[in-house]
Formats: C-alpha cells, structure tokens, sequence
C-alpha cells in the first residue's frame, strides 16, 4: 500500500492515476490534463523531454550509479564543472544530495562547521524568515516556519537556536544587532516563499541581509530549491545578490530524477580544506552524483539556455499580469504574480474545496493547499494553454 504524502489515509481522495505523460500534459485513462504546477514545480521543461531523457538513456548504457566514496566519475565531473563554469560568483564547491531536503541540511551542516573548524563555536543560531518553508528533514522542519507541516516538533518545545523574522529590513537589522555574535547563517527562500503561501517580497531585503552577513561574518544560504531555474524572473536570485551558500534541486533535472546540489563557494571549502580530518565534511548520502541525475542534470542546463528560459518566464509573467489584472472577489485576499508563479490566495480554506476537481473536468491538474490557489507553470507551454489555466481559476469564482 502507497502511503500518500500530505493525506489523511484514512479519508483521503483516491489519486488520479497518471498512465503516459508528455510535454506539459498528464494522461489519465479518460483525461488530458495540462500540469499547472509542474510536478511540485519541477517539470520545468515537461514530461519526457527528449534530451533529457536521452541523456538519461546514454547513461544507463553504462552504468545507472557508483558511490562517490573512493569513486568518481565522468557525469559527476562534467556537472560540477558544468555548475561552477555556470553559477555566479565563486559558487564553484559542489555537494551533490538526492533531494532537496537533504541538500538544504548539508547547507546548515556546513554553515555550523564552518565556524567549529574556525573555533567559534559560540556561533550556534541560525536566523530564518517567517513562513520559511525548506523540506520535511528534521533540521529543515527545525528553520521553517509552518505548523501545518511542522507541528509534530512542538513536542520538543521552542528551538533557542532558531531564532524567525519577517521580511522586513527593520526586523533584519533587529535580529543582526541582537544575535549577530551567536549566529553562524541566515537562510532564505530569496524572493518567493513557496509552500509558506507563494509570498513575495523585494529584493532590497536580500541587498541588506547581504551587507549585514558581510559585517558581521555570517553565512547567507539561498534556498533555491523552488525559485532557482528561472521561476522568480531571474535566472537564479543569486545572480543579483550573491550568497555564501546556494541550494539547488527541483528543477536542476528538469524534473526528471530526484538530484540536488548544495554550493559553497572558495571562503566556505577553504574552512573544510585542511591536514586535520576533524575538519572534512563528514557526510555522504548514498545517491549523492547519481549518474543517471548528473546526466539528466547536465542535459537540463544546457536546455534552459537553449530555449532562453528567463525570456519564456518574462513572456508567462505578462500573459499572467494580462489575465489576473483586475480580478477579484470578495472572497479573495489578495493575487500575487511573480515570474513564473501566479497565486490567488481567499481568506477561508473552504473556498477551494472541490477546485481540483472542478479543473479535471476543464483538463487542468491543479492542487491547491491551504488558502492558495495556485499555478507554478512548466514552461513549455503555449500562450492558449497559459491562459485555459487561468480560465479555469477564474470560472472557480464565478461559478
């Protein structure tokens, strides 16, 4: 038996059952659906892109999988290569994970030995935004902020070595001057806050948690799990401020196979780097390089920049701005557009009850959460297909 993320087994909706899939659709035995949400926001090209899946088959050729303990190989190489040739600034140490999650913890692992490798071991507080949301992990439920997913760590009580701020610049400041010789890193989800409830906020927020690091000797991490490859607008957020540490997943294989890479960049290693091995990173998930995900990664870069990505997302962003301008309701909050996310968030849960069905019918897949109706593209789609999704979100209200 299947047990279902997110669902009350016992009551829960019996699932579609996906039987093909292609380009921006899903298939089942009666439907064709388009994807709004891309797979939890990581079928960015599509299902069975052909390069994508064509690297995956060359490399299975070969071999599906080695551990990186002792061994190496060709695929790992041309993709961390590959990373640091591409990623801005110095971002050019690569820890391969198998997922998100995992990736964002090896972040947090390796903001904390940083300082025990430099004997401040005072620094113990990781600084982190209100409804952050960073994976399921237990040190990443620990820098989140949403009891809806997190509740089950009230058992341990408050974490004094979390400490949650709004993103706001004057609470920044608040939080530097008050904790600045206790914290070891700042993590954020840079711009857009995801399963938090599609939040936006400016990137002048970003600029001063960047100058306040820098006075104060603080690692930043981006999360960029869910706003990396082109979802905010930017190609990556770190490409207009950079961080110490960079988080990549999700839509690093196109959604193809789980792979995610955590990015340190030449101040971060170079505290590893030493005779002592009390100073390595002592930490290896199995997977970690997967060859089959290194080569669906590999294949996946070189597609974002053959099909100008950050072009498509300006290109979906206008055609959203263009379909929402306007909308409203009584029983809507607010509507939110950034990049390649639209949101429509209601005051009242109930108000969505029933949507997801209501899009089957209309050949949409969608799957809102909370008060969050939402739409996080793949995008390959056309101008007709964008707009049947946010048809389909409007008729709701209408209704």
């Amino acid at each position: 038996m299947i047990w279902y993320p997110y669902e009350q087994m016992k009551n829960m909706k019996t699932p579609y059952k996906i039987v093909d899939a292609e380009g921006p659709y899903l298939y089942t035995e009666d439907a064709k659906l388009l994807d709004s949400i891309s797979s939890w926001w990581s079928v960015i090209y599509g299902y069975h892109q052909p390069q994508i899946t064509e690297a995956i088959c060359q490399q299975a050729a070969k071999f599906s999988h080695v551990m990186l303990g002792g061994l190496t190989h060709q695929a790992a190489q041309d993709l961390s290569d590959k990373l640091a040739d591409w990623l801005p600034g110095d971002l050019n140490y690569c820890f391969f994970s198998d997922s998100g999650s995992v990736a964002v913890e090896v972040a947090l692992k390796m903001a904390l030995q940083y300082y025990v490798n430099r004997g401040e071991k005072q620094r113990k507080t990781v600084l982190a935004l209100e409804h952050a949301y960073h994976g399921d992990t237990f040190k990443t439920m620990e820098v989140g902020d949403d009891e809806d997913y997190h509740f089950v760590l009230q058992v341990y009580g408050e974490n004094p070595y979390v400490v949650h701020i709004p993103t706001e610049i004057a609470a920044l400041e608040k939080a530097f001057d008050r904790y600045k010789a206790e914290l070891n890193c700042l993590i954020v989800e840079p711009l857009l806050q995801g399963a938090g409830g599609m939040r936006m906020y400016d990137i002048a927020f970003l600029k001063r948690a960047r100058e306040l690091c820098d006075e104060h000797g603080v690692l930043l991490i981006f999360d960029e799990v869910a706003t990396g490859f082109g979802r905010t607008g930017y190609r990556f957020v770190a490409d207009a401020v950079l961080p110490d540490i960079l988080v990549l997943g999700k839509g690093l294989t196109g959604g193809h196979i789980g792979h995610a890479v955590t990015v340190a960049n030449q101040k971060v290693f170079a505290a590893f780097y030493d005779d002592s091995q009390e100073k390595a990173l002592m930490h290896g998930p199995t997977f970690m390089g997967n060859a089959l995900a290194c080569a669906a990664a590999r294949a996946s870069i070189e597609l974002f920049d053959a099909l100008d990505v950050p072009a498509r997302v300006a290109h979906i962003e206008e055609i959203a701005l263009r379909e929402l301008a306007g909308f409203t309701d009584e029983r809507i909050r607010e509507v939110r557009i950034m990049g390649g996310c639209a949101c429509i968030e209601v005051y009242d849960a109930r108000t969505l009850a029933g949507y997801q069905e209501f899009a089957y019918k209309r050949g949409v897949f969608a799957r809102p959460f909370l008060t969050y109706l939402y739409a996080m593209v793949p995008y390959v789609l056309t101008d007709e297909e964008l707009v049947h999704i946010f048809s389909v979100m409007k008729e709701w209200f209408r209704k």
